[in-house]
């Protein structure tokens, strides 16, 4: 057994998995310890992974609040711009405060969130990493677009042209950050990063994107292992929830996350483009708001603070959501259809693979007005095939255990785990190649129908 230690972007999206993902490692009798900001302290604990702090002076408690606020009022590339800023300043610290850190725990090896720059620390240290994903994964090819478009995955050279165009504007916004990283891999004495790729884990990248939600395309490299999402409802503290004010009409689940959700327009946005729909609303604010500061919307929706996920979207005949990958998965995995409003960072992203698999439609922020966004709910409610890709993608997910794919992977590249043979539920070719991989420790290694699944998981309300 091993002590591993984990470095995460100090976002809830990024928080709520890694930790899921720290427990089922220690499950499996694994130490596992949490470098992070003041503000993530609390929430780590909570989920009983232990943690260790750094970057106190940088960011003292209170400091995520008032980001995340900042990141709320932004959209489009000024919010990709933020975050650039923000990682390149979090980066600093960890390069500053990671090495002592690790130091200081002893560990074994690291577990490193691609949004995250502790990579390099691992490098300096002569330690082994594991790259995590908890966006669409980041890959150095024209035939797929980069992670924050929403782009289709076109393999015509129109396409690919975009997509090569696509990274090298990344490449230019994202140039601040490899400029602080590259001036202190020079002092460490290690080779300048000349891409984002070149910072991922040579030994395994797992993507908590679940393969059947991916682009079908081949742009993907074989160290590149799709799991499935990272979800531990036991550590989802519990929330109240007025229950007895639904009255069993068609529920419309609305939630922007827990980092783009400051501006009220939009909830008033969605809220009118609901209003008349023989359909009941239910929007969750994610702590950006307050429920009373809104006053009375269009259709007297349901309006909370915060809303029992898992639950929720188990009972809604759509979830209109900013496509943040975690409510996404959520989502999807009950079966539910989407109406997409990505607003920035990632989301774009997660939003084209829905609208590919067919499992919902998407508005970017642009053209968001309350007709169209009614006009597009108003088809996900009525028209089935929304659904049916739904129920598709969550009987394919129902297959995998993401947290156990992501632990036997993690597991093989350290060598710290018993020998152990393929999970059964993997299936199909890249899936047999996982397993194979896994068996070898070889880093360098270059449908059945969903009726019976969706019988067996009504999302109506009704009681399994």
């Amino acid at each position: 057994m091993a002590k591993l230690g984990a470095f995460c972007f100090p976002g809830t999206g990024h928080i709520n998995p890694m930790t899921a993902l720290a427990r089922r490692l220690q499950q499996r009798g694994h130490q596992v310890v949490l470098f992070g900001i003041a503000d993530t302290e609390a929430p780590v604990r909570a989920a009983g992974v232990p943690f260790h702090r750094i970057g106190q002076q940088d960011y003292p408690l209170g400091t995520l609040q008032k980001l995340d606020q900042r990141l709320g009022e932004l959209k489009g590339l000024a919010t990709f711009r933020f975050t650039v800023e923000r990682v390149k300043n979090t980066a600093r610290m960890i390069l500053r405060d990671g090495p002592r850190a690790v130091r200081e725990e002893s560990v074994d090896a690291l577990l490193v969130d691609e949004a995250d720059m502790g990579g390099n620390v691992a490098e300096h240290l002569g330690l082994p990493f594991v790259s995590i994903a908890f966006f669409p994964p980041l890959v150095q090819d024209d035939r797929i677009p980069p992670f924050c478009f929403g782009w289709k995955a076109g393999q015509d050279p129109l396409s690919r042209l975009r997509n090569r165009l696509g990274m090298n504007l990344l490449s230019r916004v994202a140039a601040p950050i490899f400029a602080l990283v590259n001036e202190q891999r020079r002092v460490w004495g290690l080779k300048p990063l000349k891409r984002s790729t070149d910072a991922l884990s040579r030994l395994a990248q797992i993507a908590q994107l679940p393969e059947a939600l991916e682009f079908d395309t081949d742009a993907h490299p074989p160290v590149l292992h799709y799991a499935g999402p990272f979800v531990d409802a036991g550590q989802r503290p519990p929330v109240d929830f007025p229950w007895d004010r639904l009255d069993g009409r068609p529920l419309i689940y609305a939630s922007l996350g827990t980092l783009q959700n400051g501006s009220d327009e939009i909830f008033r946005t969605i809220a009118s483009s609901c209003a008349g729909l023989d359909a009941q609303l239910v929007i969750s604010l994610g702590g950006g708001l307050d429920p009373s500061g809104l006053g009375g919307l269009p259709g007297d929706p349901i309006v909370v603070r915060y809303a029992p996920q898992l639950d929720i979207v188990k009972q809604a005949a759509v979830v209109i959501t900013h496509a943040g990958l975690n409510t996404v998965l959520e989502s999807l995995s009950a079966g539910a259809p989407l109406v997409a409003l990505p607003l920035g960072n990632d989301q774009p992203g997660v939003a084209a693979r829905v609208a590919a698999r067919g499992a919902g439609i998407v508005i970017p922020r642009r053209k968001l007005t309350a007709g169209r966004l009614r006009a597009a709910v108003r088809s996900v409610l009525d028209e089935s095939s929304y659904r049916i890709a739904a129920q598709h993608l969550a009987f394919a997910m129902s297959r995998v255990d993401g947290l156990e794919i992501a632990a036997d992977v993690i597991e093989s590249a350290f060598e710290i785990g018993t020998a152990f043979e393929p999970p059964s539920c993997l299936v199909g070719a890249r899936d047999m190649r996982l397993g194979n991989q896994l068996r070898q420790r070889d880093p360098d290694e270059d449908e059945e129908s969903s009726a019976g699944w969706a019988q067996a998981h009504p999302f109506a309300g009704e009681e399994e």
